[in-house]
């Protein structure tokens, strides 16, 4: 009786605390080899950006950003060691905005 409680509390407190632990939306391997700056949450561009439904060139092209554009880092993407992708976010007013208007995607750095 006492073997089975404790199999079922480490099975329960296994279940509970080793999702934690695993990444959400795929692993990465050597993502501190480009670090972006941990206080860096916010970036303005410099130039005008395509903003991609997902970090792949032949993807489908949402909008066209222009330069000056203010975007919030929400994660980056590494696909190969010359093409870094970043999830963004566009600011918006989700009260006063259209809700159909286009407020995430990636862009290429």
């Amino acid at each position: 009786m006492i073997n089975s409680l404790l199999k079922n509390f480490c099975l329960i407190t296994f279940a509970l605390i080793a999702p934690i632990t695993l990444p959400a939306g795929g692993i990465q391997k050597k993502t501190n080899h480009y670090n972006f700056d941990n206080n860096t949450k916010e970036i303005i561009l410099i130039s005008n950006t395509s903003l991609y439904s997902f970090p792949e060139t032949n993807s489908k092209e949402l909008i066209v950003l222009d330069k000056g554009t203010s975007l919030s880092i929400l994660r980056n993407w590494i696909v190969s060691e010359s093409e870094i992708w970043l999830r963004v976010e566009l600011p918006s007013n989700k009260l006063l905005d259209d809700p159909n208007k286009i407020t995430k995607g990636w862009i290429k750095m």
